[in-house]
């Protein structure tokens, strides 16, 4: 198998259902960088290397409701093996296309419902708790019945490829770009996911415009479509 999904979910479920200080020591030792980003990065609750960051971290996951989440990651996803065979599958069809990418390293985490997907120095992080299915109760609170649409198990590999990709090939000075330009970076990559999928998981008009200017320059390469900056190219049809 070329690509197997890290379960580092499993010992933090185990330190935040039971405080179980070996397992803690564990993400601390084998997952060093994966623990420092949970922290700093995604549940911001300060410095890996506050004196007491440990107790904040577990007590920050003993609200009622983190817990019921972390106990239903553990059940959704008792068994990931579907998820390494499709992730090698779409790595393995990603890289004839796209050669010079590197494969990443794929982990997984419990985030407290904040990010999707980290990536980050060839690795890419999926936090399950996102992906418990849109009828997950807890979601309803939060999420709009679109955002749900998004939010189970189908969703986990073409996002995790658009964030890769998004990480790799970035659009320079994207935040000061006209937002059709943006939307048409993503609708790029996502264009990209959907072949390598060999399904259109991502349909926008963004995509589609895309998906039109690859039938009528079948010789453009991925790599060209995504360094591409003149967006004029693509025509983007009226909502």
């Amino acid at each position: 198998m070329l690509l197997e999904i890290d379960r580092y979910d499993r010992l933090e479920y185990r330190y935040l259902t039971t405080g179980d200080f070996s397992a803690l020591q564990q993400m601390n030792t084998e997952y060093p960088i994966e623990t420092r980003t949970l922290i700093e990065d995604v549940v911001k609750i300060g410095e890996i290397t506050d004196p007491d960051i440990n107790t904040k971290f577990l007590k920050f996951y003993q609200d009622t409701t983190l817990q019921s989440v972390i106990a239903a990651v553990e059940s959704e996803y008792a068994n990931t093996e579907d998820l390494d065979h499709q992730f090698s599958n779409a790595f393995r069809r990603l890289k004839q296309v796209l050669p010079e990418i590197a494969i990443p390293r794929v982990y997984a985490q419990i985030s407290a419902l904040d990010q999707s997907v980290v990536v980050g120095n060839g690795t890419i992080g999926i936090s399950l708790d996102k992906y418990l299915g849109p009828n997950y109760p807890l979601y309803a609170k939060f999420y709009s019945p679109t955002q749900r649409k998004q939010m189970s198990r189908d969703y986990i590999l073409p996002d995790c490829m658009t964030f890769y990709l998004m990480s790799i090939f970035p659009l320079q000075h994207f935040e000061s770009r006209p937002q059709l330009e943006r939307d048409l970076q993503i609708g790029k990559i996502q264009w990209i996911v959907n072949q390598v999928m060999t399904k259109r998981t991502y349909h926008s008009r963004y995509e589609e415009a895309v998906d039109n200017y690859m039938k009528k320059n079948p010789k453009t390469t991925y790599e060209e479509l995504l360094r591409m900056t003149d967006f004029s190219k693509f025509k983007v049809m009226e909502s």
